[in-house]
């Protein structure tokens, strides 16, 4: 990786270019990147910079081994690309529209620059009509069908905007910003392969746009597609991959990347919640609540990815600390839709489903497309036994992001509670493809193939030996196949699994009536096999229950004497009571 000063420099460059053109969101990520670096210890110290944070648990925590500043091995980054700035050409008319810009005043801008050519009059006039058109066509979205609802408005500048971008980059008169616009409008029109093509110019021209980027990733649907990019080797690429393979569900490969970006972006709040996310996505709840709480100790007013957080907290029932995030971001911004999600969830771990949806729906009306709110409001459907609502809020999360596998996976369970196991196989199945690694996924399936309509039990052994494979933390894989192969006359496969089933209780120390199972079952099996040692054992133990488990194995321990001579002396009738 080219050196920490160089990255610096770089990015002080870039925040103000973007800044300049109305890029704000990629101003800003930039400007997270650039107080990310780590700071020369020679020239600061810890009373001048907040981010000295040498001690960071997060840090530690995800830097398996130190990376070195310099490119690894084969790897070799391209000179920086040097853009040229027109600021005399553009001049005093570009002041006047930048601030009628900034007003979100668009047309107005787009106006004043009707007769400028410099490069940055350009793309300002062209961006500010197509957030113009992006503008209108929102406000005939909620005029036409509501906040919620769905709707054929488009944006009406998009074919102008084309021809024009189009002729100037036949031209070579077109600019990278340009480029980044003429891909934006190529997307919004279908044309996924020519908008691809310009977005890699147009990062190739000027790597630190990470709104282009953002953009191209989301025409990457493959890893073939993302493998075919004629991408130059720049630092910035490394970003672009560890967020595509994080939303190809290539969770360690996007975690290799960010720890080698951690060797020169060390203090990265982006790079920190980025790598929550992953965890999040590989279920390691406990890693993902520790980065969250360092996160807001470092930034106390982030709102950005912490619905995630919450998602967390309401998985593991801490109501104190959703209730004191729900306060706290309301506090902050409650107008965010993470805002508005994350009240939800406190409403919902309280059981107030009907307030819940009104924060969800909340969020939805400040970004109908915003996936979470749409699938969590599904969630809230099926608690309340709304189940023609749930499959709506889920069809308009797929609608969304065919990728979201928890609305996939809610669609399955509304269908399964509709008793349509047929169509709830067909979208857990779905879920299941998209992560593979989730064993809820499995035995959700394993359950659909198990029902009277079904009763596919080979398919449901099959879906629960994937569970019991994928870390299955409710511990219901193991259990389930020992009941389906006793069902099915295997004995010796369900003694395997009824006794790795006791031994992950025993492990863990927790007791009930699967153990009580278990025990009773081994203790038949051992006793069926003349393997009155092993039998004795279990049914030794069942004795410490009451009930008629205990009576089972009192009469299993008689007839093991009678049966065998040579069984040890016992009086099962001087038994603790």
């Amino acid at each position: 990786m080219n050196s920490k000063e160089s990255c610096r420099s770089e990015l002080r460059i870039a925040v103000r270019q973007l800044s300049d053109r109305g890029l704000y969101s990629a101003s800003k990520w930039a400007a997270e990147q650039l107080v990310g670096i780590e700071q020369d210890p020679a020239k600061f110290t810890p009373s001048n910079t907040r981010f000295q944070r040498g001690s960071s648990s997060i840090r530690r925590k995800y830097r398996t081994h130190e990376i070195a500043t310099t490119p690894i091995a084969g790897v070799s980054y391209i000179a920086t690309p040097v853009m040229e700035e027109d600021e005399l050409v553009d001049g005093d008319f570009y002041l006047l529209a930048k601030s009628y810009f900034d007003c979100r005043e668009y047309k107005r801008a787009a106006h004043i620059l009707r007769d400028q050519n410099g490069r940055k009059s350009v793309f300002l006039r062209c961006y500010a009509l197509y957030l113009a058109g992006e503008k209108r066509k929102e406000e005939e979205m909620i005029e036409l069908e509501g906040p919620l609802g769905k709707s054929d408005a488009v944006n009406h500048e998009l074919v102008s905007l084309e021809r024009e971008l189009s002729t100037l980059r036949k031209n070579g008169t077109i600019d990278p910003f340009g480029l980044y616009l003429y891909g934006l409008v190529l997307k919004q029109k279908g044309s996924d392969n020519l908008g691809r093509t310009v977005f890699v110019e147009s990062v190739n021209s000027y790597p630190w746009n990470w709104n282009a980027w953002t953009e191209l990733q989301s025409l990457c649907t493959t890893v073939d597609i993302l493998n075919s990019l004629n991408l130059n080797s720049h630092w910035m690429k490394d970003f672009f991959l560890a967020s595509a393979y994080q939303e190809l569900r290539m969770h360690n490969e996007s975690l290799s990347k960010y720890e080698y970006l951690l060797g020169t972006f060390g203090y990265s709040n982006y790079i920190q919640a980025q790598i929550a996310k992953a965890q999040y996505s590989l279920r390691e709840f406990d890693q993902v609540e520790a980065i969250f709480e360092e996160l807001l100790r470092n930034d106390p007013y982030r709102v950005e990815d912490m619905d995630m957080y919450s998602n967390v907290l309401y998985a593991k029932e801490c109501f104190s600390a959703l209730s004191y995030l729900a306060h706290r971001v309301f506090m902050t911004d409650k107008y965010r839709p993470e805002s508005c999600c994350i009240i939800g969830n406190y409403y919902s771990l309280k059981g107030l489903h009907e307030k819940s949806v009104v924060y969800f729906r909340r969020a939805l009306k400040l970004n109908k497309n915003y996936i979470s709110a749409w699938t969590l409001m599904g969630h809230e459907f099926v608690e309340m036994k709304n189940t023609p609502a749930a499959v709506d809020a889920y069809r308009r999360a797929v609608d969304i992001d065919p990728l979201d596998y928890r609305a996939w996976y809610g669609l399955g369970q509304a269908y399964e509670m509709m008793g349509m196991p047929f169509y709830a196989l067909h979208y857990f199945k779905k879920s299941a493809f998209l992560q593979p690694n989730d064993s809820r996924l499995w035995i959700a399936m394993a359950q659909c193939y198990e029902t009277d309509q079904l009763r596919m039990l080979d398919e449901a052994i099959k879906c629960y030996e994937r569970a019991a494979n994928c870390n299955d933390r409710e511990a219901i894989a193991l259990h389930q196949l020992a009941k389906l192969h006793a069902e099915l006359g295997h004995p010796e496969e369900a003694a395997i699994y009824y006794r790795k089933d006791l031994e992950r209780m025993e492990s863990e120390e927790r007791e009930g009536p699967n153990m009580v199972e278990a025990l009773l079952y081994l203790a038949k099996y051992y006793k069926a096999q003349k393997r009155f040692e092993e039998a004795e054992i279990y049914c030794t133990r069942l004795l410490d229950y009451t009930g008629p488990e205990r009576e089972t194995a009192k009469s299993l321990l008689r007839v093991m004497r009678s049966t065998q001579s040579s069984f040890p002396s016992m009086d099962v009738e001087h038994f603790p009571p």
